[in-house]
């Protein structure tokens, strides 16, 4: 089972979504679920079950998975249950007061970051009896967070949600200009708010959109590859491997590790 919830509206700037993936594992075998690439981060609590990351016996039941260039291989043997908040990259400074690229790439555990308080929030969540209560719970814990620091979305914030938006189809040096910063302000004040530059930040998302045409059976490989932007099909390989530890007609034709969520 996956559910997604819409933000209430004073978050959406800052939050995606609430998502929550529950999957039953029968009795006796592995599930390894793999993350990919992301531009994205996300507040993440394993409320039933536990995940172990494959080469690395460090588990945090509730983490901040930050935006990050890499897949990671997790496995557990039991069934779970997950909850998590996808953030825009630039919620990390407004919600924590730190530079986005401080956290790219890493996985620190909630109370690593956010101390007792964090504990208290892991502690409501995962005891919390309804999905909807976690949102409720989620939602005015990051409603305060914001509260206390009140920024104004500058112009990094503006270029990273146009990214998304277009999906990675955008000029780098073309959007700078409509910003009216050098391209080396631009991507100084882009790192700060994202986790990475501009160019590996809009390949990154350009790779999110072609994961997301999973399941989709009337485009073929080369077809998706040009919708999402590449130039040619030897440069969407490349990126896909880069991205995700697949090639791309292993990922779209077999049975991608941990895809139940995008089949709910």
């Amino acid at each position: 089972m996956y559910i997604a919830f819409p933000p209430p509206p004073p978050l959406a700037r800052h939050v995606r979504m609430f998502w929550v993936f529950e999957y039953d594992v029968p009795a006796g075998e592995p599930y390894v679920y793999r993350s990919m690439a992301d531009g994205c981060a996300e507040m993440v609590f394993h409320y039933k079950g536990d995940f172990t990351e494959v080469g690395d016996n460090s588990y945090h039941p509730a983490m901040v998975h930050a935006q990050t260039n890499q897949h990671r291989r997790f496995l557990t043997h039991g069934s779970f249950g997950i909850f998590g908040a996808y953030l825009y990259p630039t919620a990390l400074p407004q919600l924590f007061g730190l530079a986005s690229s401080s956290f790219s790439n890493q996985m620190p555990a909630l109370t690593d970051v956010l101390g007792a308080e964090g504990a208290f929030l892991e502690e409501q969540i995962m005891t919390a009896p309804s999905h909807q209560r976690r949102v409720q719970i989620m939602s005015a814990f990051l409603e305060k967070l914001l509260n206390k620091r009140k920024q104004e979305e500058t112009a990094a914030h503006v270029a990273v949600k146009h990214i998304i938006h277009v999906h990675g189809q955008v000029n780098v040096a073309t959007l700078a200009s409509q910003i009216c910063l050098s391209t080396r302000q631009f991507e100084r004040k882009f790192k700060e708010f994202s986790g990475f530059s501009p160019k590996i930040f809009t390949r990154i998302i350009r790779f999110q959109r072609a994961l997301a045409e999973y399941g989709n059976k009337q485009l073929s490989m080369t077809e998706i590859a040009y919708q999402c932007g590449y130039y040619d099909q030897s440069h969407f390989i490349h990126e896909f491997r880069e991205f995700s530890g697949y090639h791309p007609r292993q990922y779209f034709s077999g049975r991608p590790e941990g895809i139940e969520y995008r089949e709910s």
